[in-house]
This record gives C-alpha cells, sequence and structure tokens, in this order.
C-alpha cells in the first residue's frame, strides 16, 4: 500500500480531533471581561491539547518522509496512536477541568 492514503487519513483524524476540540469551548453569556472566567479551564485546555495535536501531527509528518511503502502491522500500528491522541485530548480536558478551577 502506498503511505499517502495512511498519511491522509491520518491528517483527516487529526482534523476531525482538532474540530471537535473546538466545538466544546462554549460562548460566554454576557459581555463583559469577568463572564470568560468559566471558560478559562476550557480554552486553556484546548490550547495544551492543540499543542500536543500539532507536537504529534509533524512529527508524524516527518515519520512519513522516511517510510517507502506501508503494511498491515503499521496501519494497525497508526490506527492505535490515533486511538489514544482522542483519548489524551480528553484526558487533559478532564483534567484541566479538575483542577484549572
Amino acid at each position: 500500500m502506498n503511505k499517502g492514503r495512511m498519511e491522509a487519513f491520518s491528517d483527516g483524524v487529526l482534523a476531525i480531533v482538532i474540530t471537535i476540540m473546538v466545538l466544546e469551548i462554549k460562548v460566554p453569556h454576557g459581555h463583559e471581561f469577568i463572564d470568560l472566567k468559566p471558560v478559562i479551564p476550557v480554552f486553556l485546555s484546548y490550547v495544551l491539547s492543540f499543542i500536543y495535536v500539532g507536537i504529534y501531527w509533524n512529527n508524524h509528518h516527518h515519520m512519513m518522509h522516511t517510510v517507502r511503502r506501508v503494511n498491515g502491522s503499521i496501519l494497525w500500528a497508526n490506527l492505535h496512536l490515533l486511538f489514544w491522541r482522542k483519548r489524551l485530548e480528553k484526558i487533559s480536558r478532564v483534567k484541566c477541568r479538575r483542577y484549572c478551577t
């Protein structure tokens, strides 16, 4: 199999992860600066998760430049990493809500 398909799939999954993360930020009620306070933990979690996704995507991108072809084992390993990437985003959000408030 060509590495381009796996790279495109991984890019798509990471784009969906980032989209889901940003959709969890709710619009604050009110027009004052203090009204942003309830959103701060979610926003901090988003920033940390976005940085982590960016680091993961950058490393994945550079790794794929060294690969010529992929086999079934590499596909399963990639799926495993993508699954845990999404789980780590949720864990960081829960921890930030717990400790940032």
